[in-house]
């Protein structure tokens, strides 16, 4: 009940953070990170938190989001703003492609297959050098524009005005990466909105349900795949938006960048902050990420202090930070009907 009011005090806060005195580069490319954890982390929520499918593969959809962008832009000189939803409809697709042959399994034997679906996807990346560049990467990646109306460089190309000329300011490169961090923050958005809403629906309540007991929600006529292969494909487009996202942001991608670590950490977000938990993704991505970022001047001791804190959180709270695995909606109205004393007799 207390992220009714925090969930808005959180969203002001990130609205208003670039706007401060002490928004500077590092300061905004830190927020830029922790967003990007936090899409994942409510994308990944979907598949084990609300399903209850162990997915250990989760960074294969992020690749595929990245590497469709950095392709399509490469090759065919497509923009930031047509490749990101078609890099999120190739995820979807490459979701649904995995989850038809694994989705009858369970358990670990369900978690070692998503494992050696990423591992695959890496693997793939790596050896076909004549299209992905194989280890070397995609170097080049376009930045994205004003939406197509304004770029944001200090000279931009024909038939595309500046974006500092535009609204008389300026030039700074400070305003990509407050266009980027404001991208980002409406990604993540927008993911926790979808969530949210869909959990109320007939599919989200089929998700919780099988979460809880696979064999009785069939016995009540609940589509067991179909129910499974719709998160998966929710995830994995939310994935491939995240991907595109990192994409031309960095500007440069490599398989390097999609290894198990990834897919291991965004877990981690999930169950740390507790697994069906929105707010907890948050507090989990603020700890796993944020942490260690502003401890960075303390080398390889920050990863020490990192492992230790995860042990502890496991200890103190072996469910997660802030569990919610209550069912969204319950009947009359989530309070313990009375019972006739009458008919009790």
């Amino acid at each position: 009940h207390a992220t009714k009011y925090i969930a808005p005090v959180a969203i002001a806060f990130a609205v208003a953070l670039p706007l401060t005195p002490l928004a500077d580069r590092q300061l905004l490319d830190i927020g830029i990170l922790l967003l990007t954890y936090i899409m994942l982390g409510w994308g990944l929520n979907i598949v084990v938190g609300l399903a209850g499918l162990l997915d250990l593969g989760y960074v294969a959809f992020y690749a595929v989001g990245a590497y469709s962008y950095a392709l399509l832009a490469h090759y065919f000189g497509l923009s930031f703003w047509v490749c990101l939803p078609l890099a999120g409809v190739l995820a979807a697709c490459s979701g649904v492609l995995l989850g038809f042959p694994v989705l009858r399994l369970r358990g670990d034997y369900f978690a070692i297959v998503t494992l050696g679906f990423g591992e695959i996807i890496r693997i793939i990346l790596v050896n076909w050098y004549q299209f992905t560049g194989g280890p070397n990467g995609i170097s080049g990646i376009p930045r994205p524009s004003f939406f197509g109306i304004a770029d944001f460089t200090r000279t931009p190309p024909e038939g595309m005005a500046a974006f500092h000329e535009l609204f008389g300011l300026e030039f700074s490169p400070l305003h990509r990466i407050v266009f980027l961090y404001y991208l980002i923050l409406a990604l993540a958005l927008v993911v926790n909105v979808f969530t949210l809403r869909v959990r109320k629906l007939p599919l989200g309540r089929a998700w919780e349900a099988l979460r809880e007991d696979e064999i009785a929600s069939a016995s009540l006529g609940i589509n067991r795949t179909n129910m499974k292969l719709a998160a998966f494909a929710i995830a994995a487009m939310f994935g491939g938006f995240a991907g595109s996202f990192f994409a031309t942001r960095q500007g440069f991608i490599s398989p390097e960048s999609f290894t198990f670590i990834e897919s291991a950490i965004i877990l981690a977000i999930v169950v740390l902050g507790g697994m069906g938990s929105q707010i907890g993704v948050v507090v989990a991505t603020l700890l796993v990420i944020g942490l260690p970022e502003a401890f960075r001047e303390l080398a390889d001791y920050r990863m020490l202090a990192f492992g230790m804190g995860m042990v502890v959180i496991m200890l103190w709270r072996p469910r997660g930070l802030l569990a919610h695995r209550d069912p969204t909606i319950l009947l009359h109205g989530g309070k313990t009907p009375r019972v006739n004393a009458g008919a009790a007799r």
